[in-house]
């Protein structure tokens, strides 16, 4: 495809698709052809971006650690169904980004997915004005207002086949945390789609904590492989059943009933619900009061190895989720509970292993799991005949099958 440089050829292109758009849709009276801010914003991008490029570059930052520490997290967390329901059925894709345009979390059905992964409109694409030129995320961060970027408006080309609608996200102290959009192909562009975006972002900052989250970070719980609790630098002693208890709390960001809590620590047994508020109570005063009480929810999150492994894994994230993974979740506990989220995590760190076909990553991820014979297996597959690590690899296998 040849490369559009100049704003002649871009108001050319612009031309045809408009064209092209009101063939099927009726365009309202005194629309206006080529907004200020798109030339604007053509002319401000021009000079870092390459209107030809077929992908927005990727950040090279942690996504999953940034993903789990970001105050939008706890809300798209609880609105994710939501999310998922709109994209699956009327053929969007949704992106979350922070305060700088890279892309944090999206959803989507298989196929737009699919079209959105291959320009990298997925998390770690960066698609602020400097690095992806004109797009919607890109003007809703600088003017901090809506934005709406039609088919041949985006200055790379490779976006003239989409349409995007996009709101900026402010915390309760106005400070922008980044945009929600919303996209889909030019075709099925929607005059409610923006109402949609709108009505979206005044329900994630309703879900915002009042306060600013500096304070979210007090607490540290490392959970994977061994358990410690840090609050302000100071470790806090606690006994096993209180982790337990604060890594559920952690892992479930709706929180428990206190039946359902009792069921997550103590199963079948016959303990009665003092037994459980007291714990509750004695975690309460450690962590500085951070936990409700007729539901059992923490008021604020913390920062939490388990945490932001999982957000790495949905993320795929998959390097981030081998650094965070130094062992199994709480391995000496038989809380019920903690034994479900330890298979999840195992289960979902083991599938994107497989799944990227890294070798690098499966001789990682096997030496963590020395029985796993299936991911010796891959990595034998893959690794270079003449590869070092062959024989490592074969010894564990070897092991793993006695």
């Amino acid at each position: 495809m040849p490369q559009i440089r100049t704003l002649s050829q871009r108001r050319a292109a612009l031309e045809q698709e408009w064209a092209r758009w009101a063939a099927t849709h009726a365009a309202l009276p005194g629309d206006t052809l080529l907004r200020t801010e798109v030339v604007q914003s053509w002319q401000r991008s021009l000079p870092t971006v390459d209107p030809g490029c077929v992908a927005a570059p990727a950040d090279d930052a942690e996504i999953g650690a940034r993903w789990a520490h970001s105050p939008l997290r706890g809300p798209i967390t609880e609105l994710a169904d939501e999310l998922r329901s709109i994209t699956d059925d009327s053929g969007f894709v949704a992106a979350v980004t922070d305060e700088r345009g890279t892309i944090l979390w999206s959803c989507g059905g298989r196929v737009m997915r699919r079209r959105a992964e291959a320009v990298n409109f997925a998390p770690g694409g960066r698609w602020d004005e400097t690095h992806m030129g004109t797009n919607a995320l890109s003007l809703a961060l600088r003017t901090g207002e809506p934005s709406m970027v039609f088919s041949a408006e985006h200055l790379v080309a490779a976006l003239h086949g989409w349409v995007c609608y996009c709101a900026p996200i402010h915390a309760p102290d106005g400070r922008q945390l980044g945009v929600l959009d919303l996209s889909t192909t030019w075709d099925r562009s929607h005059p409610l789609a923006m109402s949609t975006v709108r009505a979206l972002v005044s329900a994630i900052e309703s879900r915002l904590p009042a306060e600013p989250c500096g304070g979210a970070t007090e607490l540290r719980l490392d959970c994977l492989g061994a358990a410690t609790l840090i609050r302000r630098g100071v470790p806090i002693r606690l006994r096993p059943r209180q982790i337990e208890i604060l890594t559920l709390l952690a892992l479930e960001p709706d929180g428990y009933t206190p039946q359902r809590l009792q069921a997550a620590v103590y199963g079948d047994r016959p303990v009665s619900a003092a037994t459980l508020k007291a714990d509750v109570s004695h975690l309460r005063r450690a962590t500085g009061g951070d936990i409700t009480s007729r539901h059992y929810l923490l008021t604020r999150p913390i920062s939490c190895d388990a945490v932001e492994l999982l957000a790495a894994i949905a993320a795929g994230d998959v390097a981030t989720a081998l650094r965070l993974y130094r062992g199994p979740l709480l391995p000496d506990s038989d809380t019920p509970g903690i034994v479900e989220w330890r298979e999840y995590l195992m289960v979902g760190l083991r599938t994107a292993v497989l799944s990227r076909a890294n070798p690098t990553q499966l001789v990682e991820f096997g030496a963590r799991c020395p029985a796993d014979t299936e991911v010796h297996e891959r990595a034998l597959r893959l690794l270079a005949p003449d590869d070092p690590r062959r024989a490592l690899v074969a010894a564990r296998l070897h092991s793993a099958l006695r």
